[in-house]
């Protein structure tokens, strides 16, 4: 029997938007390292459709350079041109229109910090292998985006009153290669809900890190949506659609999607909300660390829509744990570095060190994965299995 995908109708929830924007804080970008960002690599998971991780064991600095930040494509890059690019808005609203590229970039821009994170980012941690890209750690960064707030581009457009959810569409066409797969090339489409996408911080982007964005980052428009799962974050954006039902495309069911159930009976949900999350960036996996020395442990944690309060470090598998130290103020939507002063054992042999972090909400990290979400959001305490020489 097929499971349920549930309710059909949206309810109408009319959220007041927060248009007040508060200064962020003051943070330092600068390299802890000694290596520059031009002497380091991408990492290869994948060539045709581009799939590539960062490697955070070498890159520390708060944004994530442009260059090294990961990449995940369903599809080769499309060939867009800004002067021929249009951007349609439409669908249940009073006022459907086009903008130009130009168009776009004259009206107010809006800057913002913001992570985005794979859903399926530490897939390689799972026991058994999930399907999907073997991510280990860098599948998620952040950087500083520039564009248009989406809720301005709404207003423009006049939502219809029963208008409860907002699909962003790309141009690209692609048959997915893992089941069920559809008869026909699909476009790349996901949708918000109406709460979510009249968020001042939900932004059609241009710009990465001060400059325009490149072909891999979604060139020449881009939606970034904080504190969602970056497959809400569609690149080469073309379409804004306004729907009055729950949108049930294939990357909104079938894939980036988890099991819930309701009156004991499965139903897909469409993932949204990023997971309470921490990651040790150094040492790496299966580093051999020297004995008896101060080693630096260095990681971030980031969260959806709270924020990260507390970091806790073990260096014995789990068994007794220790506050590390913050390195960043809280920025909302960005991540949190923060770094442990490790006194390494004496004793040779193979440890594992682990993180956990809390959120301002009260959530704590779960001990282990949720089986219901499949390959997607690995945020338990990922083990850092190393090595201290002999």
């Amino acid at each position: 029997m097929s499971p349920s995908l549930g309710p059909i109708r949206c309810e109408k929830r009319l959220s007041k938007v927060n248009i007040m924007d508060e200064p962020e804080p003051r943070i330092d970008n600068a390299f802890l390292g000694q290596r520059p960002p031009h002497s380091i690599g991408l990492i290869t998971r994948q060539t045709v459709p581009r799939v590539l991780e960062t490697p955070l064991n070498k890159v520390d600095s708060f944004l994530t350079p442009t260059e090294l930040f990961y990449v995940r494509s369903h599809s080769p890059a499309p060939k867009l041109d800004a002067k021929s690019y249009r951007l349609r808005i439409d669908g249940a609203v009073r006022n459907p229109f086009s903008l130009t590229y130009e168009e776009l970039r004259q009206m107010p821009a809006v800057t913002r910090m913001a992570l985005l994170e794979c859903a399926g980012n530490s897939r390689v941690f799972l026991v058994p292998q999930a399907r999907g890209a073997q991510w280990e750690l860098g599948a998620v960064g952040t950087a500083e985006w520039t564009g248009v707030s989406l809720v301005d581009l709404l207003k423009q457009a006049r939502l219809d009153d029963d208008a409860c959810e907002i699909v962003l569409e790309g141009p690209d066409r692609v048959v997915p290669a893992e089941e069920p797969r559809p008869p026909a090339p699909l476009a790349y489409a996901r949708s918000l809900s109406r709460a979510k996408a009249l968020q001042k911080d939900v932004l059609i982007a241009y710009q990465m890190n001060g400059q325009d964005l490149t072909e891999d980052h979604g060139y020449p428009v881009r939606a970034i949506v904080p504190g969602h799962y970056a497959m809400a974050s569609v690149k080469w954006l073309t379409r804004i659609s306004a729907v009055t039902e729950p949108f049930a495309g294939y990357w909104q069911t079938s894939d980036y999607a988890y099991w819930d159930y309701v009156d004991g009976k499965p139903v897909r949900r469409p993932l949204g909300e990023i997971g309470l999350k921490s990651e040790i960036f150094r040492p790496s996996p299966h580093e051999t660390v020297p004995p008896n020395q101060v080693y630096l442990v260095f990681g971030a944690s980031w969260a959806g829509e709270t924020e990260v309060t507390e970091i806790s470090i073990s260096t014995d598998g789990g068994q007794t744990w220790s506050q590390a130290e913050f390195i960043d103020p809280i920025v909302r939507y960005a991540w949190r570095r923060w770094r442990f002063h490790w006194v390494t054992p004496k004793e040779p042999g193979l440890y594992t060190l682990l993180s956990r972090a809390k959120a301002a909400n009260g959530d704590v990290q779960p001990e282990k994965h949720d089986e219901n979400n499949g390959g997607y959001v690995i945020n338990h305490p990922l083990p850092i299995e190393i090595n201290i020489a002999g």
